[in-house]
C-alpha cells in the first residue's frame, strides 16, 4: 500500500507522513526530494510551479510508486498533488491512497512566518491555494488536531 499525504505546503506533509510511516513501520519519502534543482530555485525565491515545472517531478514520483507497488513494499509518500490531474498521475494502482491535510490559509501561514529550514515560504502559499483543488475522495483531515490524533485518525480511517 502507498499512503500519499497530500496538502499545500505548510499544512504538515512531512511531520504526519514522518510519524505515520513510524507507527506503520514502513518507509518514508519526502516528494520534495524528487524536484529538479530549478524547481527548488523558483521555490526558494517564491515563485509559484506551474504545470511544466511539476511534469517531470510528478513522473519520477510515479515511477517511484510503481515500483514500490510492484514490489509490494509499502509506504508513506509527503506530497502537494494540488491538482486532480497530479493524483490520477500518482494513483498507479488501487492500493494508491490520498489523505488530504486541510487547513485555513491563516493557520498554515502563520506556521509558515515560523519555517525557516525549508525552501518553500509564505510567499508561494496563496499559490498553493489558488491551485488545489480539493480532493473528491480519500480522506480529510482537519489539520488543527495534534500530530498524534491526526495519525490516530488516518489509521482508524484506513484500518492500518
Amino acid at each position: 500500500m502507498t499512503i500519499v499525504v497530500i496538502g499545500v505546503t505548510g499544512a504538515g506533509k512531512t511531520t504526519i507522513g514522518r510519524l505515520l510511516a513510524q507507527r506503520l513501520a514502513w518507509d518514508f519519502l519526502d516528494a520534495d526530494d524528487f524536484h529538479p534543482a530549478a524547481n527548488v530555485d523558483k521555490m526558494r525565491r517564491g515563485i509559484p510551479l506551474d504545470d511544466e515545472d511539476r511534469k517531470p517531478w510528478l513522473e519520477r514520483l510515479r515511477a517511484e510508486i510503481a515500483e514500490r507497488e510492484a514490489s509490494r513494499r509499502s509506504f508513506v509518500l509527503a506530497c502537494s498533488a494540488l491538482k486532480e490531474e497530479y493524483r490520477k498521475m500518482l494513483a498507479v494502482g488501487p492500493q494508491v491512497k490520498f489523505v488530504y491535510l486541510k487547513g485555513s490559509k491563516e493557520l498554515i501561514a502563520e506556521r509558515l512566518h515560523g519555517r525557516r529550514e525549508h525552501f518553500a515560504n509564505e510567499k508561494i502559499l496563496a499559490g498553493q491555494f489558488a491551485d488545489l483543488e480539493e480532493p473528491k475522495s480519500g480522506i480529510v483531515v482537519d489539520i488543527s488536531a495534534a500530530p498524534e490524533e491526526i495519525v490516530r485518525e488516518i489509521r482508524d480511517s484506513l484500518d492500518v
